[in-house]
């Protein structure tokens, strides 16, 4: 049974509605993603949910005594309190002067859950909520809607602004939540750890998709073109019947009523089709090409407040890299961009420029945008032309490619969402001639489809990409080359995208870990032989196994063999088709393979245990 059902919510703002006859269903332990274009109205729809916002007509049904929590996209920047007296609920939480999460009353059970998760933040539970990075004040706000233990989580792009440790964090944590939860992201690799279903908002209708994320794709991609190649079967027959009323009657004395009617039909209905969201039509207008070399740093160091930031790097960016830059937030991204473009001068060591760099620069903060004018301003800087690798457009046309209509175009940013706002940063970018392309989280708000464009736009660049991002997959899409800054100011170089550079580190880790065991075990001898007296202990007598140990030795081969054969069952039967339609059963797979696997390392190692006794 359903904690929640949606039956034909409709809300519309003048114009097409923007949702139109939505259903759906909420299972207790569902993780569902909702995906959709910028703009298709995900955040209204989690509104409507939670009761901030009321339909024009539908209903929603919950369950006796459902709770339902909800965190915001847009984290308020200011918070009267500490981070304790958030995630105890404490304080409401208000955004907007919209009072999104109330004060929330003292009681036993909500105490305790709101102190596991509190430790689970790593944040000091003093700080004040305004001392805090926008990451942290992310997480302090997720821990703040999962402590009032809800039936049902609402969260609008939780991993904004979070550095990839901590997106990993939330991974585990909402894999591990009792309940249900809906959430809208655009990081297809948090996605596709957590979601079992997948609700797509297209056109103003959800349609349910009870796959994981890579299949959701493939039977989405199969549903559109199926759906185009039914359009054009239809536009055809409507084309061959308007010749037909226009043509054919006549040459006769009476008309086919029925055909008429039925053409009359057609008519209604193709008015009535939505067309889908088109994507973006991007182009990145070059400038001649830069030097072979752009910068080139020499044992850069460089300190904030005391702490190393950047320590002893030298590297060398050439034309046609393409560098991701990654770190922990407050590491020094930023930090680092501005030193290779020359932008901050190092306390030591030396940044060498390379000839005729013209560098767009995309940052995170959205500085660059004047609020206080249109889109066509922002764009056109008064002019009502620009140039595009030697094409004259319309500031209107070209605004158009980034799907921002007329009437949006010539109104004010104030009003567009951070998809929009995103998207217009990237048209005022491109508009200007470059051949070094510098991108400051890029990734924030905009939609999957979106993502895939620029991600195949910088592929084919022919200039040099610098980008600061937290989307593995992105990353992973465009770079050529990682720069990672790990503790105290090192940075590491590596080849490839973010997988190639977490392999790597796992490798360095693991090998760290043996020289600091073999380091320890050669300091142990070296006291051993200085002190043999001391050091030689009593022999001890070597333990043999019980008769009870000795039984239990003999049966684990097989019941590990027993093990191993259920969980290679389990894996064969999650990877099946049919399977795909089912997600209460892939969360039991999953669950069953998890537990399995963990069952199956501690018979190994007790093996080994007694073994070791003979």
């Amino acid at each position: 049974m359903p904690i929640l059902s949606v039956q034909n919510i409709l809300l519309r703002f003048g114009g097409p509605p923007l949702l139109d006859g939505v259903s759906f269903d909420v299972e207790a332990g569902d993780r569902i993603c909702l995906v959709g274009r910028n703009g298709e109205g995900k955040s209204t729809l989690l509104k409507v949910l939670t009761g901030e916002m009321e339909a024009n007509s539908g209903e929603i049904i919950k369950k006796t005594g459902l709770k339902v929590a909800r965190m915001i996209q847009e984290i308020p920047a200011s918070i009267d309190g500490t981070v304790r007296d958030i995630v105890m609920g404490h304080v409401p939480v208000v955004s907007g002067g919209a009072v999104i999460s109330k004060k929330i009353q003292d009681d036993g059970a909500h105490n305790a859950t709101a102190e596991a998760i509190l430790g689970k933040t790593g944040i000091d539970a003093d700080a004040r909520y305004d001392s805090l990075s926008g990451g942290q004040k992310r997480r302090v706000l997720f821990a703040r809607a999962v402590a009032e233990d809800p039936d049902l989580l609402l969260l609008d792009e939780p991993t904004n602004h979070l550095d990839i440790p901590a997106i990993q964090w939330l991974e585990g944590i909402v894999s591990r939540l009792n309940c249900a939860v809906m959430f809208v992201s655009h990081d297809r690799a948090f996605v596709r750890r957590t979601a079992t279903r997948i609700f797509e908002l297209d056109r103003g209708r959800v349609r349910c998709w009870d796959f994981p994320y890579d299949k959701f794709v493939q039977f989405r991609d199969q549903a559109l073109a199926e759906e185009e190649k039914a359009n054009a079967l239809f536009d055809k027959k409507l084309a061959e019947e308007e010749v037909w009323i226009r043509k054919g009657i006549q040459a006769r004395r009476t008309r086919n009523e029925g055909r008429v009617r039925a053409l009359i039909k057609m008519r209604e209905e193709r008015a009535a089709r939505r067309t889908r969201t088109g994507n973006v039509n991007m182009q990145i207008t070059e400038a001649d090409r830069s030097g072979r070399l752009v910068a080139r740093l020499t044992d850069v160091s460089y300190s904030y407040d005391g702490s190393p930031l950047i320590s002893h790097l030298t590297t060398e960016v050439s034309r046609g890299d393409r560098i991701g830059i990654v770190g922990p937030n407050g590491s020094g991204k930023t930090t680092l961009l501005r030193l290779i473009l020359g932008e901050l001068q190092p306390e030591s060591g030396d940044v060498r420029l390379g000839s005729n760099l013209h560098i767009a620069y995309f940052d995170q903060m959205r500085t660059r945008l004047r609020e206080d004018k249109s889109l066509v301003e922002n764009i056109g800087d008064g002019q009502a032309y620009i140039t595009l690798n030697g094409v004259k457009r319309h500031v209107l046309s070209y605004l158009q490619d980034f799907l921002f209509s007329a009437d949006r175009a010539r109104g004010p940013i104030s009003a567009l969402s951070g998809g929009e706002r995103n998207r217009l940063l990237l048209a005022c970018l491109f508009s200007h001639p470059s051949n070094v392309l510098v991108l400051d989280e890029p990734t924030n708000d905009l939609d999957m489809e979106t993502l895939d464009l620029l991600a195949e736009l910088l592929a084919d660049y022919n200039g040099t990409v610098l980008t600061v991002s937290h989307d593995r997959a992105f990353l992973d899409s465009v770079a050529t080359g990682i720069l990672a800054i790990e503790e105290n100011g090192n940075v590491f170089e590596a080849v490839g995208g973010y997988s190639d550079y977490e392999a790597n580190k796992k490798f360095r880790d693991k090998e760290a870990a043996n020289a600091a065991r073999i380091a320890a075990e050669k300091e142990a001898e070296k006291q051993a032989r200085s002190n043999p007296v001391a050091a030689t202990p009593a022999p001890v007598k070597k333990k043999k196994r019980s008769y009870n140990e000795e039984r239990e030795y003999a049966a684990l081969p097989e019941k590990i063999e027993k093990l191993e054969t259920e969980i290679a069952d389990w894996q064969l039967e999650l990877s099946k088709p049919e399977v795909y339609t089912n997600a209460p059963l892939i969360v039991e797979l999953q669950k069953k393979i998890s537990d399995g696997e963990a069952e199956l390392e501690k018979l190994y190692e007790r093996f080994e245990i007694l073994d070791n006794l003979g």
